[in-house]
């Protein structure tokens, strides 16, 4: 197929993939917690909502940053699913979650600008992660290129399962899931009230939730590309990972920042570190 027509396909059917899986959050959560829950399509209503509000931003500047963290989503997107560079990919995506915080510092609730701060940290406990697991793709397949993982007989899950654990921490972060949800505060009685979308509504509001159902799907995608081969194995295993998560945000209290970086750090990080080092030695003694 055309890369044009994939990546205009990729760019249409995404947000209704994450749509679909924020409703299923919903839905899930609603029933973990004794509730019936929304209808399957909610987040399609409140998003088509949003977009009919009035358009009220408190500074010039944080539409034009809303803007950037949505475009620098989508090149994410673009990258993956035209099987480009991994770790550029990876650097997007470290851009985007700046321009989104840089959008929380452009106004001046002091809710906001702590949101902020911990969209920082949030970036600090993620990024060296996902730049380990492009690594450690690197080591196990010899090229940074998304492409080339497909070319592989073996899955990526089989050598690469600590890499793969590590990513899943990162799944919760980027789904703003307790313990991690720190930046947003997705609970409004929490002391951030909504953190780093106190200053945000309307269909700027609408834009940042359609850039997190690029994201969701983004990662997913990512999660599936360590049983790339067939592809369907590694759909079902992101799925199970999205499901794992939903268990995991009811049966957690929201942590601290601090607390999150140290986790990431000294086990995530780790368990990335020993994956890679495993590989270099396994390497070196296939070359003696």
């Amino acid at each position: 197929m055309n890369p044009v027509w994939i990546v205009i396909i990729a760019i249409v059917v995404a947000p209704f993939i994450g749509g679909l899986l924020a409703g299923i959050d919903r839905k899930v959560t609603a029933r973990l917690q004794g509730r019936y829950g929304p209808p399957l399509l909610q987040p399609f209503y409140d998003f088509f909502k949003l977009l009919g509000k009035s358009k009220i931003a408190t500074s010039r500047t944080q539409y034009v940053w809303i803007i950037s963290y949505l475009v620098f989503m989508v090149t994410c997107l673009v990258f993956l699913v035209l099987q480009l560079d991994l770790l550029l990919l990876v650097f997007l995506l470290g851009f985007a979650g700046v321009s989104f915080a840089l959008a929380g510092f452009s106004t001046k609730s002091p809710y906001s600008h702590f949101g902020a701060n911990r969209e920082l940290l949030q970036i600090l406990s993620y990024e060296p992660i996902l730049l380990l697991a492009a690594l450690g793709v690197y080591a196990q397949v010899g090229s940074f290129n998304i492409s080339e993982i497909f070319k592989q007989q073996t899955p990526l899950l089989t050598s690469l399962w600590p890499i793969f654990i590590a990513l899943l921490v990162v799944l919760t972060i980027k789904m703003r899931k307790s313990p991690f949800d720190i930046a947003t505060s997705h609970h409004g009685h929490q002391e951030l009230v909504k953190g780093i979308m106190t200053e945000i509504s309307g269909p700027y509001y609408a834009l940042v939730t359609l850039t997190e159902w690029y994201e969701l799907v983004l990662v997913l995608g990512i999660i599936s590309l360590f049983w790339a081969n067939p592809l369907w194995v590694g759909i079902l295993i992101a799925f199970a990972a999205f499901i794992l998560e939903l268990f995991v945000d009811n049966i957690n209290a929201r942590m601290t920042g601090g607390w999150m970086v140290r986790f990431c750090w000294a086990i995530a990080i780790v368990f990335c570190v020993l994956n890679i080092l495993y590989l270099y030695f396994i390497n070196m003694k296939g070359v003696l």
